[in-house]
């Protein structure tokens, strides 16, 4: 069997990562991969356990065991539904921390290789087209302001009727790209010959038109 193609899309959170990677995945049938849920997961089993994260070797454990499936839109840990629990501010932030550990991002390496299936993968992370797949044929790297982020995130919430303070989710935002920016261990970073795409006046249809057009000029097979 050949080499499985693989498109990562990489950018820091509210960026609208994400939203893109289902869409690309989607236009083209291929395997979707949300990395970042795998952490969000694991910071909220973090915490329910109240270890701290300098226990680093009992979190890595942890990592590697997790009961995590994910069906269809669903994300499941074991038997619960954790799908909009590990949309908060709180498992975000828990997740950066848990991430910047160097035994949590080995314990889970393999874990998120093994979703390159045939057809193909899209991926969505911050490391996936520096680390997880140094030789994806595609590299997207997007961001926007962190106002911009804070923005978008504040309207989300809104809509789902919950108290949210701006000022306080933009200060969030920041520091979770300082802390995601310069950890030791697979760092936010742009990968090389990545597309870098800046969201921020940017509408996510825009974006995704670029991003097809990219694709499509790497792989000129899938217009067939």
């Amino acid at each position: 069997m050949g080499k499985v193609p693989v498109i990562t899309i990489d950018g820091p959170s509210g960026s609208g990562k994400g939203t893109l990677a289902q869409r690309v995945a989607e236009t083209l049938g291929w395997h979707f991969l949300d990395s970042g849920a795998i952490y969000r997961v694991l910071g909220i089993i973090t915490e329910r356990a109240d270890i701290s994260v300098d226990c680093v070797d009992k979190i890595a454990e942890l990592a590697a065991n997790m009961p995590l499936s994910f069906i269809r839109s669903r994300t499941l840990l074991g038997e619960e539904d954790v799908s909009d629990l590990i949309r908060t501010e709180t498992a975000g932030n828990a997740a950066s921390k848990v991430a910047a550990i160097p035994q949590v991002r080995h314990a889970l390496l393999e874990w998120q290789r093994d979703y390159a299936k045939p057809p193909g993968l899209v991926a969505d992370g911050r490391d996936m087209g520096t680390v997880v797949f140094p030789s994806a044929e595609v590299k997207i790297f997007l961001t926007a302001s962190a106002e911009e982020r804070a923005l978008r995130r504040y309207k989300q919430l809104k809509e789902k009727g919950l108290g949210v303070n701006l000022a306080s989710l933009t200060e969030e935002i920041r520091e979770r790209d300082e802390r995601d920016s310069n950890r030791s261990a697979a760092p936010l970073t742009a990968a090389d010959q990545a597309l870098q795409l800046d969201s921020t006046a940017m509408a996510m249809d825009e974006v995704f038109q670029q991003v097809m057009q990219k694709v499509f000029a790497t792989l000129p097979n899938l217009r067939q």
